[in-house]
């Protein structure tokens, strides 16, 4: 049986996304949804995102939706990332952020998520592979 990460709704469990503006508010198993406000803390000095904060947002993205689809005991961790961002966002903008696991295998996991505007224009998307290690039985 999957998980139960209602305790990780909110920050995930890490203060930093929390900081970042990052804030996750529902999951299913293999899916996870987040709202996310960028922070100043989010951006460079001209006041978009800085490009590696979206690489966090993903990673974290992919990683509960990951979480949600594990059985208890088991783990999954990143091994490659790539993301693109297509178009700017500020600091204060209302974004959605999805994680979604495309396939689970035994020891390797295929994920990709998306940031998405208010008007479900795309912002960034990423897509990552990532390694399961099961609990031994």
């Amino acid at each position: 049986m999957p998980r139960n990460l209602d305790d990780a709704l909110g920050d995930g469990g890490m203060p930093l996304l929390a900081q970042l503006g990052l804030s996750f508010e529902r999951y299913g198993v293999g899916w996870a949804e987040a709202t996310w406000a960028p922070t100043e803390l989010a951006c460079n000095p001209l006041g978009t995102v800085h490009g590696g904060v979206y690489g966090v947002i993903h990673d974290a993205a992919m990683n509960f939706a990951a979480s949600s689809a594990l059985e208890r005991g088991d783990r999954a961790a990143t091994l490659d990332l790539s993301y693109q961002t297509i178009r700017p966002s500020s600091s204060g903008d209302r974004l959605a952020v999805r994680g979604d696991v495309l396939r689970l295998g035994t020891n390797v996991a295929y994920l990709e998520s998306t940031v998405r505007d208010a008007e479900a224009a795309f912002i960034s998307r990423a897509t990552a592979t990532f390694f399961v290690r099961r609990r031994p039985t």
